[in-house]
């Protein structure tokens, strides 16, 4: 593995008082070596989903420039720990063999304790990490917040199978679907995909939604779903931010939100509730990025989970 050439920062010194995240990172290959509570990270280094739902392709190249990005955070936590896994990719084409692959690596993470997180690639990364999550508990609820421009509940086209749009319709054909969708556009979403989220019970928030008096609703419709399901599985999509902050995505969005005030004390509300268990961004695509700014947004995503 050559991750290490990756995490690298300001050494300020090695006392714990001085530690950034590149410091504190182990790249790691046995699972077994997982404590309860620690951080283990994959990088989804994959977009094939994106080819297939038409989008512009990239995100692949992702998951490095982000951890990059991440290397120079201060760690806040005395007992913070990250294992890298480093990156599962999909060189021949076959999404659906690598999505298994990320769910059962995944799942083994789950039950040793430790706390899912994953770098995208596309959003295809959905369905993965969520059947990483089920096949780790079978018998438990597990509800998904998706903070995403799209519901991503597309039925897949003949001759092309799963995309990165339509995890969540997958995941509705294994049965009861507990999620929350926040963010979504109606410029981003035809009827027959609002249609399929209301056939389905699929909660979600407008990007309209989120301003910073209606706070209160949100954390309602947060709430709601937490309490009704036993684990939580949090997924990001890229493209739910404005262009301005967020260029470097499969598909920008001109009229995104922002990670503002009100962004961030619901975003918080969700890291710090101890159901969640899994989180991953996606759809960062360096390609299309300016000056890192996607990816450094992703990072401090990542980074906030850290903190809590």
């Amino acid at each position: 593995m050559f991750y290490i050439m990756i995490w690298q920062g300001r050494l300020d010194g090695e006392e714990l008082l001085y530690h950034r995240l590149f410091q504190r990172v182990k790249e790691e290959t046995n699972y077994d070596a997982i404590s309860t509570n620690d951080f283990v990270l994959h990088g989804f280094a994959v977009d094939e989903g994106v080819r297939r739902n038409k989008g512009r392709q990239g995100a692949k190249d992702a998951p490095c420039i982000i951890r990059k990005n991440m290397s120079n955070f201060p760690v806040i936590l005395p007992d913070f720990s990250l294992l890298d896994f480093g990156n599962i990719t999909c060189e021949d084409g076959n999404l659906e063999n690598t999505q298994n692959n990320l769910a059962k690596n995944v799942s083994k993470v789950l039950l040793k304790g430790g706390k899912s997180i994953v770098l995208g690639g596309g959003h295809e990364v959905t369905y993965a990490h969520y059947l990483g999550v089920k096949t780790a508990f079978p018998e438990q609820k597990i509800g998904i917040i998706n903070i995403d421009a799209h519901f991503d509940n597309r039925q897949p086209e003949k001759g092309v199978g799963a995309s990165s749009g339509t995890g969540f319709w997958q995941i509705a054909q294994e049965g009861e679907i507990n999620s929350l969708h926040i963010g979504i556009q109606r410029n981003s979403n035809t009827l027959k995909l609002f249609d399929t989220a209301h056939q389905y019970g699929m909660k979600y928030i407008l990007a309209d939604e989120l301003f910073f008096e209606n706070l209160p609703s949100i954390y309602q419709r947060i709430d709601e779903l937490m309490e009704s399901v036993d684990f939580v599985y949090l997924t990001i999509c890229m493209d739910v931010f404005n262009a301005s902050i967020a260029p470097g995505v499969s598909a920008s969005a001109y009229n995104g939100i922002f990670a503002d005030t009100t962004f961030m004390h619901f975003y918080r509300h969700i890291l710090k509730n101890e159901k969640l268990l899994a989180l991953d961004v996606a759809e960062v695509n360096p390609l299309f990025d300016i000056q890192e700014r996607t990816a450094r947004l992703a990072a401090c995503l990542m980074n906030e989970w850290f903190m809590m």
